[in-house]
């Protein structure tokens, strides 16, 4: 899905929000792995990613040639500083209305406004895709992820007091949210 915008930042910096291409591949896939090292919060660890740099490229390749999905990145000072991306929760004539939502930050960029940027880009790819309701899960620890969710329109409509069993700390709540389009 195609998609680019430029914003500012908190710190007065630029940032352009745009759809991945194939020739990001190497670059996400390193960013991919240190947003995954920063922080417990996220789905994995760096050493169970599925992709390398080549099947990260094609990865980026087919979700810009796509209608109804979407992989963002974040670009500042020519760097990738996040991304995040919509994906179909199936074809299905029961599910195809609904699209499930992920994000990852650089630790260096956090609180100057980029995940709120591309949270609402990926929310703007989901309605322009004609899905009707947009989906997370969020660590129940992870206040300020929440309380970004809340303030876009997100509701909570379920906890999974066991959704992840971190290596560090044990099991961790989940907090499904969604956000009807």
């Amino acid at each position: 899905m195609k998609y680019e915008q430029t914003i500012m930042l908190k710190n007065g910096k630029e940032a352009v929000i745009r759809g991945g291409e194939e020739s990001d591949g190497s670059a996400v896939f390193e960013v991919f792995n240190r947003t995954h090292e920063e922080t417990d919060f996220l789905l994995s660890y760096p050493d169970e990613n599925s992709l390398d740099p080549e099947q990260e490229a094609q990865y980026l390749k087919e979700k810009t040639a796509s209608t109804d999905e979407a992989e963002l990145i974040a670009v500042v000072d020519g760097r990738i500083a996040g991304t995040a991306g919509i994906e179909s929760v199936g074809k299905k004539d029961k599910v195809k209305h609904r699209a499930e939502f992920g994000i990852s930050v650089l630790k260096e960029y956090w609180g100057l406004g980029l995940g709120r940027a591309l949270t609402e880009a990926c929310i703007q790819c989901a309605k322009d895709a004609g899905y009707e309701q947009l989906e997370l899960n969020v660590v129940a620890e992870n206040e300020r992820a929440m309380s970004l969710y809340r303030s876009l329109g997100f509701v909570e409509f379920g906890r999974n007091p066991r959704g992840f069993c971190s290596r560090l700390t044990g099991y961790q709540e989940l907090v499904y949210m969604r956000l009807e389009l």
